[in-house]
């Protein structure tokens, strides 16, 4: 829903400054601080302990996994590890929050001055700067909907205390939605590959606040910025943004000043609402947590951490697109996923043709799949059924027409490439004296459409060969056929 109506002219005389912070869960088997299960799922107030319900006498200890899966993150993230980390109590009181405070990080966070590497506008590639990762125990869940006196009761569930996040907070280098759209989606995409978390926004197992403020372009100093929260997907932060802007600019020129507070996303309405006034960081009295030690990381435990990351993102794409001649485009499509690019590189080691195994896992399986609604992980193909796909028409074995007819068969019946084609076993015919009499058969057959080709009508070979085609069932060599047809044209 739009603000009002803003003339483009007066909104490029704004510029956006947009920072993201991002709080990740890690993929951890138990929690933070305390050995309960760290799962998403459990009846309520099940998965907790006296270390995460803040009872008196209860002792923290960290968790290593935590600490090695957060560095990681950093490391993928082109961030510093600091040697030595300190956590702090960060103190506010909310009900989901029984210990009256939250353990994490503040002047010494465990991670600093990192990037990420984001497509711009006109085919660019804009930097955005990392400020800081640090540790910290995520908090309960107040559930406000769902029950008969949901009007007047908010009921916890404090499984989620305790649990082990790494906070992402990004430079205010971000000028449009689109750029925090590509940001997050980058952001994601190492996470995943790293092994760190799932990133299941449904879940809250990522989840992401926006500052965004405005100022007159050429302006050095920032405006006041207002933090939008509850967004839960990708697509409604980039719709928030724009309504954020429109709504701070409209404020502007209508003579308002812009207050620095918290604001809710609305995405049935498609607008922000006030939420509260905006904490400044000494409100929250941060100081360093008692009852744990300085996280303390040797050099040779950080390199440790990082050669267990596997091959990142972009350089896996620039190395496949080298090493299969793929598009850029295909090598995005094959690497969206660490597990999708493992099984293409696993099939294209055993194919004649890697680069013709990606066009058919892409175009003609991935095309059913899309059309169908399913996963790949559902279909009926495997991937060494495209491989020998791939390799039967590589060796002229089957035509492009055949292979389609046989892939249609896969779908309908669920059943794997090998079963169809043995079972179907189209063959080709290769031999040239065979084509070249189908040929001569459809010219006499058509000599109307002869004197149009020659008469500068060269599209009517299309003719020609889809007659052949026809005839022969699909079964005549494309490239044999073609040849032919000329030939005979033109003698």
């Amino acid at each position: 829903m739009p603000v009002a109506a803003i003339s483009p002219e007066v909104i490029t005389r704004y510029e956006p400054v947009i920072g993201l912070e991002v709080h990740v869960q890690l993929l951890t088997e138990t929690k933070v601080f305390c050995s309960c299960a760290n799962r998403f799922g459990a009846e309520p107030n099940t998965n907790v302990c006296p270390v995460c319900l803040g009872l008196p006498g209860a002792l923290p200890v960290t968790n290593r996994k935590a600490v090695e899966f957060a560095a990681m993150a950093a490391l993928a993230l082109n961030c510093q590890v600091r040697e030595r980390s300190i956590f702090a109590r960060k103190n506010y009181f909310y009900p989901d929050l029984p210990k009256g405070y939250q353990i994490s990080q503040f002047d010494k966070p465990l991670a600093e001055n990192g990037w990420i590497d984001v497509p711009a506008a006109g085919g660019a590639i804009k930097r955005i700067g990392i400020t800081r990762l640090h540790m910290e125990e995520d908090a309960g869940k107040s559930l406000h909907e769902g029950f008969s006196d949901s009007a007047t009761r908010s009921y916890l569930d404090l499984n989620r205390c305790g649990t082990p996040l790494a906070e992402i907070v990004s430079e205010p280098d971000i000028r449009t939605p689109d750029e925090a759209f590509e940001y997050l989606t980058r952001l994601k995409e190492i996470l995943l590959y790293a092994g760190v978390s799932d990133c299941n926004m449904e879940e809250g197992s990522l989840r992401c606040d926006a500052n965004v403020s405005i100022r007159p372009r050429g302006q050095k100093n920032f405006g006041s910025k207002v933090e939008v929260k509850n967004v839960n997907s990708f697509k409604f932060i980039r719709a928030a943004l724009e309504y954020e802007i429109e709504r701070q600019i409209e404020v502007v020129e209508s003579g308002g000043r812009i207050v620095q507070e918290t604001r809710l996303w609305n995405a049935n309405e498609g607008r922000t609402y006030s939420m509260r006034s905006k904490e400044q960081a000494h409100d929250y009295r941060y100081f360093p947590e008692p009852d744990l030690p300085p996280l303390v990381l040797s050099p040779g435990l950080i390199e440790e951490f990082r050669k267990k990351l596997p091959e990142l993102p972009e350089a896996r794409r620039a190395r496949m697109i080298a090493q299969y001649d793929l598009s850029l485009q295909d090598a995005h499509t094959l690497t969206a996923s660490r597990l999708f690019a493992d099984r293409f590189e696993a099939a294209a080691k055993t194919a004649r043709n890697p680069r013709r195994v990606a066009n058919l896992l892409l175009s003609e399986v991935g095309g059913r799949l899309k059309a169908l609604g399913l996963e790949p992980e559902q279909s009926p193909v495997s991937m060494a059924g495209i491989v020998q796909a791939a390799d039967l028409l590589d060796q002229d074995k089957i035509s492009s027409r055949q292979l389609k007819q046989l892939l249609d068969v896969c779908f309908e019946k669920g059943e794997d490439f090998a079963l169809v084609y043995e079972r179907e076993k189209p063959q080709q015919i290769t031999d040239a004296a065979a084509i070249e009499k189908l040929v001569d058969e459809a010219i006499a057959a058509n000599p109307k459409q002869v004197e149009q080709y020659r008469a500068g009508k060269k599209t009517m070979a299309g003719f020609f060969v889809g007659q052949v085609m026809r005839t022969s069932k699909g079964q005549a060599n494309p490239a044999l056929l073609n040849e032919l047809v000329t030939k005979k044209l033109e003698g």
